[in-house]
């Protein structure tokens, strides 16, 4: 078994702080923000939904990133959420599937959206 300090356990923390700063540069260069796998299931229900909901959205497909792993470990330690579908919106942390699905059952969302610009008000 490898040492927690050798090269092979995972990205360094230069790494991790490069990969924080460009995870951090995309959240701020869109009003919605979907870190996603193309072959995630969850993924694909949360691009549907904003999809459905008329909102735009930036999707970085991690698995297509070359740096994609380490991208997603610097969200893990930014926002406490390994899992993809990661979503921001206005900048602010949402969550995975399960946290956009219940702001959108608890009628949350479609404001969320509409306050950070990604849907047009009618």
């Amino acid at each position: 078994m490898s040492s927690i300090l050798s090269s092979s356990s995972g990205p360094s923390k230069e790494e991790l702080a490069t990969a924080t700063d460009k995870a951090k540069e995309i959240v701020s260069s869109a009003a919605v923000v979907v870190f996603s796998k193309t072959y995630c299931g969850y993924c694909q229900r949360v691009k549907h939904l904003l999809t459905k909901l008329g909102a735009s959205y930036k999707v970085v497909e991690l698995d297509k990133e070359g740096d994609g792993a380490t991208v997603q470990s610097a969200l893990a330690d930014w926002t406490g959420v390994r899992t993809v579908p990661n979503v921001f919106i206005g900048g602010n942390h949402i969550g995975d599937c399960d946290s956009v699905t219940k702001k959108h059952q608890a009628g949350q969302l479609e404001p969320l959206l509409k306050s950070a610009g990604a849907v047009k008000t009618g």
